[in-house]
């Protein structure tokens, strides 16, 4: 009998313990795993103080980006403050460091004119370039629906958002809110034709 009731009291004890756990405690399901990787999202700082005239292009590539991409987001530095991604016009062809660029890390932008003297779009150059610090490669050659081709999609290509497969490719960078390691990070590519 001594045995039974110290059975009874060690179940008891133990469903009071469970019953009071915590949620933290709980087990993970794969949508709750799926929610915790969606809801870490990284934040990086763009500086585009120094391409003037490309602004328009700059503030419609970032909410194409930050439309499309869940887990990162790209905000605009407030002046004096570091920003990860620096932006710059320049008269060449454009060109940017391949990321994924990390909080607290660096990339550049370069948005060179010699792509608009020839026709491109530059709502689309911008897109393409800030992809490339978000870990993208190009495409080359690749239709317009590609963001990543660039200039092989013509210059009466005016597509500026990512296809599915560009989303998904950023946003597997960056899960958990952490930017992974990729080979050719800090590598420059110039996006000539």
């Amino acid at each position: 009998m001594q045995h039974f009731r110290r059975l009874v009291i060690a179940i008891a004890t133990t469903a009071a313990a469970l019953t009071a756990a915590p949620a933290a405690n709980a087990v993970s399901t794969p949508d709750t795993v799926e929610a915790k990787r969606t809801t870490a999202v990284v934040t990086l700082r763009y500086d585009d103080s120094q391409a003037r005239g490309w602004e328009t292009a700059i503030a419609a590539g970032v909410a194409s980006w930050n439309t499309n991409v869940d887990n990162v987001k790209l905000a605009k530095a407030q002046p004096g403050t570091r920003a990860e991604i620096q932006i710059v016009a320049t008269s060449g062809w454009p060109q940017a460091t391949i990321g994924p660029v990390r909080p607290g890390g660096r990339g550049r932008v370069e948005l060179g004119s010699q792509a608009v003297s020839q026709g491109y779009d530059k709502t689309r150059i911008a897109a393409h370039e800030i992809g490339h610090n978000l870990g993208l490669p190009d495409t080359k050659p690749g239709p317009c629906s590609q963001l990543m081709s660039g200039s092989t999609g013509g210059v009466s290509c005016k597509n500026a958002v990512p296809n599915a497969a560009e989303q998904a490719r950023v946003e597997s960078y960056y899960v958990n809110g952490v930017a992974s390691h990729v080979p050719a990070v800090g590598h420059l590519v110039v996006d000539a034709p």
